[in-house]
């Protein structure tokens, strides 16, 4: 099992901080390379790392955590199940070859990579602190709170017409009810893809917010 994994920014110095992007369904990891760009100039400690996943896609081109084809409500969660084990390795293999720990970790997905980042908070107790959850979605909605040490950020387009963004609302809305922290932006106009005010939310939430469990 492989993967073509870009390497966007590796520091001179040992990096403080570990920037995971998953790419959607049909994509490849050079274009969320091209987003990893932005969150490099923001943190030059970071090692900045673009995912490719292990799968081809099964409709033609670019590659896919989990096949869509005749995807339902009820099949997807499956799917996701089967992939999670790779995806969770290829996270832990990349916080022992950098020895950054999960609370320097931050996954940023876009879509199906979003679905993937948001459904390993069910799986691990601590993969990440930091997930940056564009234009995607659970697959279902936890029923228990995930770990108290993660904060997740919701942004989404609120014209999508893939995913809806009602599903970053619902899951908001749901971890908060959990006692999980969390933000949630909705971007006016924006479709399913990511434009740089979107990533200029992100980019400030992960410098400035200040997650629950460190205020006292």
């Amino acid at each position: 099992m492989s993967s073509e994994q870009i390497i966007v920014q590796q520091p001179e110095e040992r990096a403080n901080q570990l920037i995971l992007l998953f790419h959607g369904v049909g994509d490849n990891p050079i274009s969320m390379g091209e987003i990893g760009k932005f969150f490099a100039l923001s943190f030059p400690q970071a090692q900045v790392i673009s995912v490719g996943s292990p799968d081809i896609c099964d409709f033609g081109r670019g590659f896919q955590w989990f096949s869509v084809q005749g995807v339902t409500e009820q099949n997807r969660q499956p799917r996701v199940d089967a992939a999670m084990p790779a995806f969770v390795e290829i996270v832990r293999d990349w916080q022992q070859k950098t020895g950054v720990p999960p609370e320097h970790t931050t996954l940023i997905g876009f879509s199906q990579g979003t679905i993937m980042a948001l459904e390993s908070t069910k799986v691990e107790e601590h993969l990440a602190s930091r997930i940056v959850a564009f234009s995607g979605r659970f697959s279902v909605l936890p029923e228990k709170p995930i770990s108290a040490s993660t904060v997740v950020h919701f942004i989404h387009g609120e014209q999508d017409p893939v995913i809806n963004p009602f599903q970053s609302k619902s899951a908001a809305e749901r971890l908060k009810s959990l006692g999980c922290d969390c933000t949630l932006n909705l971007q006016p106009g924006m479709g399913h893809g990511l434009d740089s005010h979107m990533i200029n939310t992100a980019i400030a939430h992960l410098k400035n917010y200040e997650p629950k469990s460190h205020q006292h």
